[in-house]
C-alpha cells in the first residue's frame, strides 16, 4: 500500500510538469441539426458546445455528425482553429467526421479521408450492410510546441449495420497501420459499440499487433465523470458503457480522462457527452 501511495504522490507531482507539454484531445458527436429536436436542436445549444471546447483548452477535436453549416458555426466559434475533413457524400446532409485543431500549435503535414466500405476511395458509398456512408478522416500533425509528429484518425461507425461495424474495425486498423506506421497515433470517434461488442474487441485485441489501447484504461489519474457517453437528451447517460472513445498507440501517454456531462438550464450540449483526454506524445517506436 505504501508503494501505491508513493506512486500516486509522484504522479501528482509530475502532472503539472507534464501539462506544460501535454495535448488536450476531445471527441464529440455534436448531433446533427434537426428541427424535430425542438429546444435541443443546434441553434439552442451550439454556443454551449463551443464554450465547452474552449473552456477545456482543447487542442484537437474530432467531431461526428457535423453538417456543413454546423462546421461553419464551429469554425466561427473556435478562433485560431482550422479543420481537416470532407462530408461523407455530396448532398447538403453530407456529415463530416472532421478534425479541428489549434493551428497556432499544430501544423498539418498531410491529410485525407477514406470511406468505410469495400471501395474505400469511392465517395459517398455505403459499405457492407451500413445504413449510411461512413468515413475516416485523418491527419499527420507536427506539434510545433514540442517538435513531435503524430497521426490523428477520426470516425463514426454505422448505427445499423452489424457487419459494417465489424468490417469497419478491421479496415480502420489496417489503414492506420499502413498510413501511420510506428508514429504515435490517436483514434477518436463514435463507434456505436461498447467494450462488450465485437468492433471494440477487434480494436483492443492484444493478440493482434495492430491493436490500440483505450485511453481511459491507462489514464494516470482516475476517470472523471459518468462512465457512459450517450445521453439521448435525457436526464443522464443511458448506459454505463460508453460508445465514444479515444484510442492510442505508439508512445502516447495518458495523464487524464473524462466524459464531461455539464448542462445548461438542465439541457446538454449534445445527445452525447464529450470524451476528453490529456495526453503526452512520445517518440515514434
Amino acid at each position: 500500500m505504501k508503494k501505491i501511495g508513493l506512486f500516486i504522490v509522484l504522479i501528482s507531482l509530475l502532472i503539472p510538469v507534464f501539462s506544460q507539454k501535454s495535448l488536450n484531445v476531445m471527441t464529440y458527436n455534436i448531433r446533427l441539426d434537426l428541427p424535430s429536436d425542438s429546444l435541443n436542436s443546434w441553434p439552442y445549444r451550439k454556443d454551449n458546445l463551443i464554450s465547452e471546447v474552449l473552456f477545456y483548452e482543447t487542442d484537437i477535436l474530432g467531431v461526428q455528425e457535423a453538417l456543413p453549416h454546423q462546421m461553419q458555426d464551429l469554425q466561427n466559434g473556435l478562433p485560431g482553429f482550422k479543420y481537416a475533413g470532407v462530408g461523407r457524400d455530396t448532398s447538403k446532409w453530407g456529415e463530416y467526421s472532421a478534425i479541428f485543431y489549434n493551428a497556432e500549435r499544430l501544423k498539418i503535414i498531410e491529410q485525407n479521408t477514406f470511406w468505410l466500405s469495400e471501395n474505400m476511395n469511392a465517395v459517398g458509398v455505403k459499405g457492407w450492410d451500413a445504413a449510411y456512408p461512413r468515413i475516416v478522416t485523418w491527419a499527420k500533425f507536427k506539434d510545433q510546441k514540442i517538435k513531435k509528429v503524430f497521426y490523428y484518425f477520426n470516425t463514426h461507425f454505422d448505427h445499423i449495420g452489424k457487419e459494417a461495424r465489424r468490417q469497419s474495425a478491421h479496415l480502420l486498423l489496417q489503414q492506420v497501420a499502413k498510413i501511420a506506421g510506428k508514429f504515435p497515433t490517436i483514434i477518436s470517434g463514435d463507434f456505436n459499440a461498447n467494450i462488450n461488442d465485437e468492433p471494440i474487441k477487434i480494436i483492443l485485441d492484444k493478440n493482434d499487433p495492430l491493436h490500440f489501447t483505450d485511453s481511459k484504461v491507462i489514464s494516470a489519474t482516475p476517470h472523471y465523470g459518468p462512465s457512459g457517453s450517450f445521453n439521448a437528451f435525457k436526464q443522464k447517460e443511458q448506459s454505463d458503457l460508453p460508445i465514444d472513445f479515444i484510442f492510442i498507440k505508439n508512445g502516447v501517454t495518458v495523464l487524464k480522462h473524462s466524459n464531461f456531462s455539464q448542462t445548461w438550464n438542465g439541457r446538454f450540449a449534445s445527445d452525447h457527452f464529450s470524451v476528453f483526454a490529456k495526453i503526452l506524445i512520445g517518440d515514434k517506436e
